[in-house]
């Protein structure tokens, strides 16, 4: 399955959209958000594929106003951490700025762990744990999302056009 991964979208629905649109075209099935997306329009324009997504530190004072574009939208809201499983993988999703979030899920050992937070596009082994930032598409060097291949474990990093 090709999962496409956003995080750090920060108001930015232009962008996200067109992020959406890139993602789709290269295949992605469902898309997972790593948090910070900070508006309600950024649940709807992900939600044109099955959608998860988790909270991020931007995220808090939007909680209500994100769940309830969730339940709208007939996306997935993981709080602040939280499990997919799909083709016998279970994906980890957090934002990545807490310990407290983290710790559970690393514990679990799932497949995958899609954090975001940093900005900084990344793919790394961790323990056991194929770790995955997609970057970022707002306040980044290079504005990216990623594209997970979950049957050849193959990461790509698509950048977004500013």
């Amino acid at each position: 399955m090709l999962v496409g991964i956003l995080s750090d979208t920060h108001n930015e629905v232009p962008r996200t959209k067109e992020a959406v649109k890139t993602l789709c075209s290269s295949g992605a099935e469902m898309l997972i958000h790593c948090g910070d997306l900070s508006l309600p329009e950024i649940v709807e324009a992900c939600s044109v594929l099955p959608f998860y997504f988790v909270f991020g530190n931007h995220d808090s004072d939007m909680v209500p106003d994100l769940r309830s574009a969730a339940q709208k939208f007939q996306a997935t809201c993981l709080d602040w951490g939280g499990t997919i499983n799909i083709e016998h993988k279970t994906i980890a999703v957090a934002h990545g700025h807490l310990t407290m979030d983290l710790a559970p899920l690393i514990e679990m050992q799932p497949d995958y762990l899609c954090t975001g937070h940093s900005h900084i596009a990344n793919d790394w082994d961790q323990n056991g744990i194929h770790r995955i930032n997609p970057g970022a598409l707002f306040r980044a060097d290079r504005f990216t999302v990623a594209l997970l291949d979950t049957t050849s474990d193959n990461v790509s990093f698509l950048t977004i056009p500013e």
